[in-house]
């Protein structure tokens, strides 16, 4: 009798285990940083922060990224996936060789955060041109790059693409960088397959861009693998970067964020034109070069995105609930779950 219920208080400890094992490793959702004390609350299931009404993202999405930047560093090498990273929820520090300032071009005085001797692990290591072989040609900063271990993608700007591939990074992997210095790239690093005319290049965990500006595309690419697309469109339309060409570059590996976007007939439905606020109208439509809805206004589209079902979001990614009648025909849309409905016209 005792060993029976000793084997059964065995049993409940292992099953108690298993069960807390299972739910620390259930995907978890958090808030898209908004400022307030909801970013701080995680969530067990998809949906809406009750706080701020944002459409809420894993919280595995969320990621640090080390810029590593040296003197000269190119402004908008770095500036523009910058403002790309912050604006979708990531944590950005600068590392440099020291922590003593530095100039980008010249003009712009960067005071890094972190030096290779004491800089903290990061998610994202990312490399960008201007003087790039003040960091290739530093034996500090290339052994400070081969141990981390714990690094899950490598991203490069321009002739950022040297440092990584002096660190051993790039090789068997193909890559781009700055249209002047690709045959450089090409001859100093033969186990590299540098590509030309290409926007960037997409090895799965190793991404590289072509020059300066092309590092916005790179980084959207990113934030498109890491959140979805429509975390990415949403960024590109905060940025006002109508450039922006949906997976305008190599893509190599298998997690393609553009391979399953919704066709047109899709969003046949919910096209029209509803109701709005102060007895005003709007016009929703589809928009073929993000492939997404958008409202109609002031002459430009603003995003409407579908996250799943009939759930939606807008540019600020507060959600648009849309409603369906009795026989699925689309009548109108709430702004909130169970909020006021406005009509379909």
């Amino acid at each position: 009798m005792k060993r029976s219920i000793f084997l059964f208080a065995s049993f409940l400890i292992s099953y108690f285990a298993m069960a807390q094992t299972s739910l620390s490793t259930q995907t978890k959702y958090i808030c898209p940083p908004c400022g307030a004390a909801c970013d701080q609350e995680v969530h067990d299931a998809p949906g809406v922060c009750s706080h701020c009404n944002m459409v809420l993202i894993k919280k595995s999405d969320s990621k640090t990224i080390a810029f590593y930047l040296q003197d000269g560093v190119e402004v908008l090498d770095f500036a523009g996936p910058m403002e790309v990273f912050a604006y979708a929820g990531y944590r950005v520090f600068i590392v440099s060789a020291t922590q003593e300032p530095i100039k980008s071009q010249g003009i712009l005085k960067i005071i890094p955060d972190y030096s290779v001797e004491n800089a903290p692990e990061a998610d994202i290591l990312a490399f960008f041109g201007g003087n790039s072989s003040a960091a290739s040609q530093n034996p500090k900063v290339i052994d400070w790059i081969q141990k981390q271990k714990n690094v899950q993608y490598h991203f490069s700007v321009c002739t950022g693409a040297f440092v990584m591939a002096e660190a051993g990074i790039l090789d068997g992997k193909t890559a781009t960088t700055f249209h002047n210095a690709l045959d450089g790239l090409e001859t100093n690093y033969q186990k590299v397959d540098v590509r030309k005319n290409v926007r960037f290049v997409d090895n799965g965990n190793v991404i590289t861009t072509a020059g300066i500006s092309a590092g916005i595309d790179g980084a959207l690419h990113l934030v498109a693998k890491l959140q979805g697309l429509n975390a990415a469109k949403r960024t590109a339309y905060y940025m006002e970067y109508d450039n922006w060409k949906l997976g305008d570059g190599l893509i190599l590996s298998d997690d393609n964020p553009y391979s399953n976007r919704k066709d047109q007939s899709f969003y046949k439905d919910f096209e029209g034109t509803y109701e709005y606020v102060n007895d005003t109208k709007l016009n929703l439509v589809f928009d073929p070069k993000l492939g997404n809805l958008a409202v109609a206004k002031d002459g430009g589209l603003q995003p409407v995105l579908h996250e799943n079902g009939d759930l939606f979001s807008d540019s600020g990614n507060e959600p648009v609930f849309f409603k369906r009648d009795g026989n699925g025909k689309i009548i109108g849309y709430s702004l909130s779950e169970n909020g006021p409905l406005f009509k379909k016209l």
